[in-house]
């Protein structure tokens, strides 16, 4: 399993590092023994522990059961049986407190074994413990070190590679600038250049308007000359005049009507001054309307 900066750890909890201190396969290998030596005088101690206790247990037992015996007097008996019988029961009172001093003694002997192998084992682990940890601290060290010098390294890598971005910044910068003024320079030409197309073509719209305008007006003077003429004939003759007054009001009508829709044909191009010159032809239709009007009035 690694680490940052490529530490590795072990199944003991020790990181290595690369270029230093021991080989981690020995420092494996020695934490293994000295682990399976610990295990072992553990399971040692925890077996005379168990014996001990059994033995105390066993010693406990003989005491009640000899504390509950009755007394044997053996009254009925002659004098020698009684006095054999009372050796024998010295002898295994004897006996039997040897017994229970030689049990009492194995099992203290076997709790000071568990003991004193519970305190190798303490003892052997603090050693394994001691040595793992001034062996880390050597690791942490070692470590430290290669960290410091990586780090000083980064540290002037990028020192340098800043350096290189700036200088790469600072000539993107002055060729961005030297192309918007380009741009800019291109886009004032194109700004100037539309302007002057668009005033040429308000000036020649202004001037077509002006030419619209005046040859309206001038067809609709002959519009107004025609009726006049029409109204003077009008006057000459009765069936004649009504007939010619009538024929020619229908022409008049006929051009003024092709005279609006050329003048409305020609002015539909042009949105902004149609309002306007719809107004005008408005003045020139009422007009017509007054003249054919009047004519017709008078034909009549």
């Amino acid at each position: 399993m690694s680490g940052a900066g490529g530490a590795e750890s072990s199944q003991y909890g020790f990181v290595g590092v690369r270029g230093r201190g021991y080989r981690p396969e020995q420092v494996e290998a020695a934490a293994a023994k000295l682990s399976g030596e610990r295990d072992e005088a553990w399971e040692r101690a925890a077996r005379l522990t168990v014996l001990a206790k059994e033995m105390e247990e066993e010693v406990e037992r003989l005491r009640e059961a000899v504390a509950n015996l009755a007394p044997q007097t053996y009254e009925t008996l002659g004098k020698r049986a009684q006095y054999l019988l009372e050796l024998a029961e010295e002898e295994d009172t004897a006996v039997r407190g040897a017994a229970l001093a030689d049990a009492q003694a194995e099992a203290d002997a076997a709790r000071a074994a568990a003991d004193e192998a519970r305190d190798d084992a303490q003892a052997h682990s603090d050693e394994v413990r001691g040595k793992a940890e001034e062996y880390a601290q050597r690791r942490i060290a070692a470590g430290q070190a290669e960290a410091d010098d990586i780090r000083v390294s980064a540290r002037r890598d990028v020192k340098e590679m800043r350096g290189e971005a700036l200088a790469a910044l600072r000539e993107m910068r002055e060729r961005t600038d030297a192309h918007l003024a380009d741009q800019a320079k291109e886009h004032a030409e194109r700004i100037e250049e539309a302007d002057r197309e668009a005033a040429e073509q308000v000036a020649a719209s202004e001037a077509w308007e002006a030419g619209a305008v005046a040859e309206a007006e001038e067809r609709l003077s002959e519009a107004k000359r025609v009726l006049g003429e029409t109204e003077e004939e009008a006057r000459h003759g009765q069936e004649d005049a009504e007939a010619a007054a009538a024929e020619l009001l229908a022409q008049a009508r006929a051009r003024a009507e092709r005279i609006e829709r050329e003048t409305e044909s020609i002015l539909s191009g042009h949105e902004e001054e149609r309002e306007e010159m719809r107004s005008h032809m408005e003045h020139v239709r009422a007009s017509l309307a007054t003249l054919t009007g009047k004519a017709s009035a008078e034909a009549e």
